[in-house]
């Protein structure tokens, strides 16, 4: 277990509340989007064009926003970013057609991004290297938790008080948060006014972590690891958004599930993916401790990335709808169990600049959430195929499971040569 006192296990609560809202308002466009498009007259495709604006936006603002992490700490950061995003989540309820949606979701987009790199920042500072699989487990539980309760919260919402009054709901539960972290939070534990000396020598075990004062850009971008993390990350955004954006309209309307049942199978490989990314966690720093970094995150990370890749494609045979839900959300499940060391190497190779390295892996996994939407678009609209896009998830988690192969956790950017 995490050993925390009443001060960092708050820091850990809010960590994983701020990772539930995130995917609340992320993902309950994806329930909503069959009553939006039938409200503004939007195809598929063009659907798909509002999904990839946010992940565009996501991915543009990413590494700024990391790095003011790193420079200017993530209470100021996070404040920022939580009340921008909630904001443009209401706004969402106020589009008038596909014009406007593009651009208060893009903005949305820029809003969020780097939350979690700021997210991971803040644990790097309140939990010591032997915690920090377990921590970001915690911190990406709390997002399935998130993508559980969207879905179904939505569709309530939805059949309640129509999609525009959904989105204002969902945006006000941010605001709450922002006001509560802000007043909590602080960006060195020794200035906590409830720290005792007790936990801040647990904290600071690894050594007292020295200010910032310059970010070593070159160093970043000559590194091999850093690109492998950010190809690794690519494939799965890739996969990922598929059950951010599609996952409830193929459920309903190409597997045939009612608006209740698509709900729940919607919900389901977030409830997996959950369990799956606190046992992850607990996996990767028990390897790291008994077989070391290596195994600890890039042999676990290539064989959850592979079991994906098979049973995303074991959902495209010829089995009852009932089998190809469960296949899906034991895929995303199998994804996740590496969530926490794909975190936990940005931290190994980052330590410092952290907030950058993070911020390049989300850049590339939102790249994947860019494009995958797309594919989905095209691919229905042009061959009426929800098959060929599921054949392309898997390929994609395929090349990441190489890409794992070829990241060294123990090469520190701030320690080695450039590679």
């Amino acid at each position: 277990m995490i050993s925390t006192s009443f001060v960092r296990g708050r820091v850990l609560g809010f960590v994983f509340l701020l990772s539930v809202v995130t995917y609340l308002d992320r993902i309950c466009i994806a329930a909503a989007a069959p009553f939006i498009m039938e409200d503004l007259k939007l195809t598929v495709l063009q659907m798909s064009v509002v999904f990839s604006a946010f992940t565009l936006a996501y991915s543009l603002f990413e590494i700024p926003t990391g790095w003011l992490g790193d420079t200017r700490g993530p209470r100021q950061v996070l404040t920022r970013i939580v009340v921008w995003w909630s904001a443009f989540t209401m706004l969402t309820g106020a589009a008038r057609g596909l014009a406007s949606l593009v651009v208060i979701r893009f903005l949305f987009g820029a809003g969020e991004a780097g939350a979690f790199p700021n997210a991971a920042r803040a644990l790097s500072r309140w939990f010591p290297a032997r915690e920090r699989g377990r921590a970001n487990g915690v911190l990406f539980l709390g997002s399935r938790v998130g993508g559980m309760l969207s879905a179904p919260v939505a569709l309530f919402l939805l059949q309640r008080i129509g999609w525009r009054a959904s989105f204002v709901v969902f945006g006000a539960i941010g605001l709450v948060w922002a006001v509560a972290w802000h007043a909590f939070y602080r960006d060195r534990p020794s200035e906590h006014p409830g720290m005792s000396a007790s936990e801040l020598a647990w904290i600071e075990q690894d050594g007292a972590r020295p200010e910032v004062t310059a970010t070593p850009w070159r160093a970043i971008f000559a590194s091999r690891s850093l690109w492998a993390i950010c190809a690794m990350y690519f494939s799965f955004g890739y996969g990922l958004y598929f059950y951010f954006t599609w996952l409830p309209t193929y459920l309903i309307r190409v597997l045939g599930f009612s608006l209740l049942a698509g709900g729940l199978f919607a919900a389901l490989p977030f409830v997996l993916a959950g369990i799956a990314d606190v046992l992850g966690g607990l996996v990767t720093d028990r390897l790291a401790a008994t077989r070391g970094l290596r195994v600890a995150r890039c042999g676990l990370g290539f064989c959850a990335f592979l079991g994906s890749a098979f049973l995303i494609f074991a959902s495209t045979l010829s089995v009852p709808p009932v089998a190809k839900a469960v296949l899906l959300a034991l895929s995303l499940a199998s994804a996740d169990l590496a969530l926490g060391a794909c975190w936990a190497v940005c931290l190994d190779v980052g330590a410092d600049h952290a907030g950058v390295v993070t911020g390049c892996m989300n850049t590339f996994g939102n790249l994947g959430g860019l494009v995958a939407p797309m594919v989905v678009g095209l691919a229905v609209e042009r061959w009426q195929s929800w098959t060929v896009p599921l054949y392309a998830t898997a390929v994609f988690y395929l090349l990441g499971a190489l890409a794992w192969l070829l990241i060294d956790p123990l090469r520190r950017i701030d320690r080695a040569p450039a590679e």
